[in-house]
């Protein structure tokens, strides 16, 4: 049995790694500020006596006996990074360096959850991991992208300076069940809007692109990833190689759902990437031939069904609320 921290654990992606974990027959503490993690996401694991809940904030150092870390923690969707873009940046940066000087004390393995944002609107394609990116450290989206490019960099100096054990993948578009209703990226916004008989929110001419990652088939590739032999750093790319332009993603979303939603076209953000595919070869080739195994259309009605149900409890709420 390890013991294994998770920053970020009561989040969407977190909350599905805390279970994984535990059913591997690990001890985890899942830490959050819930920001945009939420303890619905993790309820059901409440009764599990290995368990463990920290609500607590990672700009601000941590202390525990562990031997993995996870570092998960920081806000995803643009409509939360921009929120407080200050916040954002200290989260990257400050919960790194905190992260990595427990990892350093206590000899733990860390792995940092990077992006696919670290290429920026990429004039590569599909994006290998030895490309630099092309990021705007200006930009409306420079606080996640530079703050993630940041917590790569001192991962990489924990490393080389100190001997820390990291490993940094990076994480290309995901989806599924525990997303936000309120989430702000692609899938949960047309999925909600589709649902709900709304309009469909089209970017720009709905010609860009990119490649979605079931949650499951990400977990799979973050485990494997802690696996590796000491000293393999990465990066990795973890994602699905198929891509997909925005219009597609509505079409089979519009389908699934049987609703009459119309799309709307709106301008595209600024600094929003045209395209986005991850090269995966390094992942097959050093996670032991790891490779997605859900597709988009089996992942969006796994992703819909749990939408649904969030969906009528809201209402159910509501209703009761204004009762």
């Amino acid at each position: 049995m390890k013991r294994i921290l998770v920053t970020g654990g009561a989040g969407f992606i977190g909350s599905h790694l805390c279970e994984r974990l535990l059913k591997e027959g690990n001890e985890v503490i899942c830490l959050d500020n819930y920001f945009t993690g939420s303890k619905q996401n993790i309820v059901h694991l409440f009764d599990n006596p290995y368990f463990e809940i920290v609500r607590h904030d990672v700009t601000s150092p941590y202390f525990a006996e562990i031997d993995e870390i996870y570092n998960l923690a920081c806000p995803a969707s643009p409509v939360h990074y921009q929120y407080n873009p200050i916040k954002t940046i200290k989260t990257s940066v400050m919960g790194a360096i905190n992260m990595l000087g427990l990892a350093k004390r206590v000899k733990a393995t860390m792995l940092q959850a990077s992006t696919s944002e670290v290429y920026g609107d990429p004039e590569v394609h599909p994006q290998p991991e030895e490309y630099w990116g092309n990021v705007n450290p200006l930009g409306p989206r420079s606080c996640y992208d530079e703050g993630k490019r940041c917590a790569e960099t001192l991962c990489m100096d924990y490393h080389d300076q100190n001997n820390v054990d990291v490993k940094i993948i990076r994480i290309f578009n995901t989806y599924g069940p525990n997303m936000n209703l309120n989430d702000g990226r692609v899938v949960s916004n047309f999925i909600v809007q589709a649902l709900n008989g709304e309009n469909i929110t089209i970017f720009g001419n709905g010609e860009q692109t990119r490649s979605f990652q079931y949650v499951d088939d990400l977990i799979e590739g973050m485990i494997r990833m802690m696996k590796t032999k000491k000293g393999f750093m990465g990066p990795i790319n973890i994602g699905n190689q198929n891509e997909f332009t925005m219009l597609e993603l509505a079409q089979t979303i519009l389908d699934i759902t049987g609703s009459s939603s119309k799309l709307s076209f709106k301008p595209l953000p600024q600094d929003d990437p045209k395209q986005r595919q991850p090269d995966i070869t390094l992942a097959k080739k050093h996670l032991d031939n790891w490779e997605p195994k859900i597709q988009l259309r089996e992942g969006l009605i796994k992703t819909i069904e749990y939408f649904e149900s969030s969906l009528n409890m809201a209402n159910n709420k509501n209703l009761i609320d204004n009762f």
